[in-house]
């Protein structure tokens, strides 16, 4: 079974889809992005256009791209991202996905515990300077 898990974008999508303005406003994303996107092959499937070639998003497209933002702001690299959709476009590649995002998971984790020591660091040596200021002030 070939299976997408995609985030829920809560927006009414016509049949013929939504324009790719109102696509980036249901997405959060700009319309330069979503050309972007497009350009860098980070689509799961190809835009659909209309009959004038305007693009016309779908509900499966919003969710994709909800996806592509939830892994952008994870700080996963477009190279990463477009390696993600390579796979995603191919039925039973589920534990290859799985592979992608525990990799990526465990970068995240990295990164985290990289950020939490620094900001115990900056919480020491805001700590110190308060006890400076108070002191100055107490004399």
């Amino acid at each position: 079974m070939d299976q997408l898990l995609l985030p829920t974008i809560d927006v009414d999508v016509p049949a013929d889809g939504l324009g790719i303005g109102a696509a980036a406003a249901a997405t959060g994303v700009s319309v330069e992005a979503l050309r972007y996107y497009e350009r860098e092959g980070l689509m799961l499937d190809p835009t659909p256009r209309n009959g004038g070639g305007r693009r016309r998003y779908g509900s499966h497209d919003l969710a994709w791209i909800a996806g592509l933002v939830m892994l952008r702001e994870t700080g996963m690299s477009i190279a990463d991202i477009r390696v993600m959709a390579e796979i995603s476009r191919r039925a039973g590649t589920e534990a290859e996905r799985l592979v992608a995002l525990e990799q990526h998971r465990d970068r995240v984790v990295a990164e985290l515990e990289r950020t939490t020591r620094h900001l115990a660091a900056i919480e020491k040596k805001i700590a110190s300077y308060r006890a400076y200021v108070a002191d100055a002030d107490n004399n």
